[in-house]
């Protein structure tokens, strides 16, 4: 199948052509006849499937035929749960409609607004936005949404994790009772299942599976490393096996700080992102991470999703996440459009608990390597794979 099948039309297919691609996922190949016939969708997708087209290329096929908007109003609204994934989704927005009469904007907090609502003046067909800085300007009448024909929940799971879900009603509530409601969510938890309950009619419901040709082909492995030893270990896979790149999640932003210190004092230059520094900071440090200017990018969970980087070679969990689904967003980020990637983490005895959730959601044990120059004086056991926490039991 190619995307001339699923009734998209020339100035889309061009664009399309211009930046390689020829054929569907399978995420796009079953959401984009759904998005195109008007009816709400509710679609399980892990990052890496091509989500993100596979809703933005239908609405712009719907947008590109309608009138021109008045002041002040969007058609389509796209909410996302932070500002890298805003700009990400935006970025596409605007490399498939090269060729369209189509207007969008990226809308987050942590920047001048000013510069926003002299945007919206004029109206924009697609507005991709954060519900917090959303919010805001609709309280400042900058934003009215009676025109508003679709809505879209970004990583809605990802959104709930980080509690939006009162922003989200309250945008919910502003919204027109007569649109089209697209979800996508790489897990559909109870609490996802009671966000689209309250905004979904009758909905189409589509899974990109584990068994979809677009699984990721990412070789995981493990180190366990007691934990005063994790930045030598690092430092040491780094020089040994010569890796020219790598994504490295840690849990705090003084963690990160730290450890680029450590690394720059055994000669390795890295640099951090997190919430403690400036938007311009941080867009200006994936940039350059993007480009091959750093090699190495410490970053908290705030680029687990909407960091999109082609051939990424590999991430580093230095931390463990405390949810198991974070793992899978978090390794997500390599081994992208059928490239092969690597997911190594560097594991302590504390982080056993976290590793045994992991396996289980994994539903196999990751492979362990050892490194006689990193004795371990505090054994991380073999992980259970049925495991639950004591608070879940």
């Amino acid at each position: 199948m190619s995307f001339s099948n699923l009734g998209l039309s020339e100035p889309i297919l061009k664009a399309l052509d211009e930046i390689g691609y020829s054929t569907p996922t399978p995420i796009q190949a079953k959401a984009i006849p759904v998005v195109m016939l008007g009816k709400d969708l509710i679609a399980a997708a892990q990052t890496g499937t091509g989500k993100t087209a596979s809703f933005v290329l239908p609405l712009l096929e719907k947008l590109n035929n309608d009138k021109k908007l008045r002041s002040k109003r969007i058609q389509s609204l796209v909410l996302v749960p932070t500002r890298e994934l805003a700009v990400q989704v935006a970025a596409s927005i605007e490399q498939y409609s090269k060729y369209l009469n189509i207007t969008s904007l990226a809308m987050y907090g942590g920047v001048d607004a000013e510069q926003q609502k002299q945007a919206l003046i004029w109206g924009v067909d697609m507005l991709v936005a954060t519900p917090g800085r959303l919010l805001d300007l609709a309280h400042q009448r900058a934003i009215h949404f009676d025109e508003l024909k679709t809505l879209v929940l970004d990583e809605a799971d990802r959104m709930l994790d980080m509690g939006f879900i009162d922003d989200i009603n309250k945008i919910i509530d502003r919204l027109p009772k007569d649109r089209q409601n697209l979800l996508f969510s790489a897990t559909i938890s109870e609490d996802v299942q009671r966000l689209a309950k309250r905004t979904l009619q009758d909905a189409k419901e589509i899974t990109a599976s584990n068994n979809d040709q677009s699984t990721p082909n990412i070789d995981q492995w493990l180190v366990t490393v007691d934990k005063s030893n994790k930045s030598a270990l690092l430092s040491y896979l780094i020089k040994t096996f010569d890796w020219q790149q790598a994504l490295i999640f840690i849990e705090t932003k003084q963690g990160a700080a730290k450890l680029v210190s450590q690394l720059a004092k055994r000669g390795i230059i890295a640099e951090s992102i997190h919430g403690g520094r400036t938007q311009a900071i941080r867009e200006q440090i994936l940039a350059d991470f993007k480009t091959g200017k750093i090699n190495y990018l410490v970053s908290t969970g705030i680029a687990a999703r909407g960091l999109d980087i082609d051939d990424l070679e590999r991430v580093v969990n230095y931390d463990l996440p405390a949810k198991a689904d974070e793992y899978i967003h978090r390794i997500g980020r390599t081994g992208r459009a059928g490239a092969s990637g690597e997911a190594v983490s560097l594991v302590s005895k504390d982080n056993f608990r976290e590793l045994c959730a992991i396996e289980s959601r994994l539903n196999h044990i990751i492979s362990r390597k050892a490194f006689e120059e990193f004795p371990v004086k505090k054994t991380v056991p073999v992980s259970i794979l049925n495991y639950v926490p004591k608070n879940k039991r």
